[in-house]
């Protein structure tokens, strides 16, 4: 796996990720306080990882290996 393909699967498996930290902020944590906080950074890293992936996919597809 080439370090191009790695950083695509990584940056699709940290949105997931926040994708899942933002619904369980939502829907399961006790603490307000945790939700109050975990929620909008998951919510906020969910909105910005795709479009970093999607901008980090245009400049590696102009890189010729």
């Amino acid at each position: 796996m080439s370090l191009r393909a790695f950083h695509i699967v990584f940056i699709t498996i940290a949105t997931l990720l926040c994708v899942f930290m933002a619904l369980w902020a939502v829907l399961f944590a006790e603490s307000r306080v945790a939700a109050m906080i975990l929620g909008p950074v998951g919510i906020i890293g969910a909105i910005a990882l795709p479009i970093y992936g999607v901008s980090f996919y245009r400049k590696a597809s102009k890189i010729l290996l």
